[in-house]
């Protein structure tokens, strides 16, 4: 889904939130809820964007506040090892995209 697609399912109420994901490296996904599927953001050519910074995500994002945001960080042991018996619960953090007055 690219960021154009993006503004126009959240103007037609077709985007339940959005989820910036953590990765590894220092890199931010975002995920597009809707009903029952996860989208991910992409650039016009097709490809998954990598951004640097919550900072960024915020400013990309900035248009689609009242969503509700999440910023989602895995427990990075886990990816890593996978030793638990049972499994983690990926942090979610609620990401404010109000713009700031």
């Amino acid at each position: 889904m690219t960021l154009q697609e993006l503004h126009e399912a959240a103007s037609a109420g077709m985007v339940d939130g959005l989820e910036v994901v953590s990765l590894e490296g220092g890199f931010y996904i975002v995920q597009v809820r809707r009903a029952n599927s996860l989208k991910l953001l992409c650039d016009e050519s097709g490809q998954v964007l990598h951004l640097r910074s919550t900072t960024q995500a915020r400013t990309l994002l900035a248009g689609l506040w009242p969503l509700p945001c999440e910023l989602i960080q895995h427990c990075v042991h886990d990816e890593m090892g996978a030793t638990r018996e049972t499994s983690v619960q990926p942090l979610r953090i609620p990401l404010s995209l109000e713009p700031s007055s």
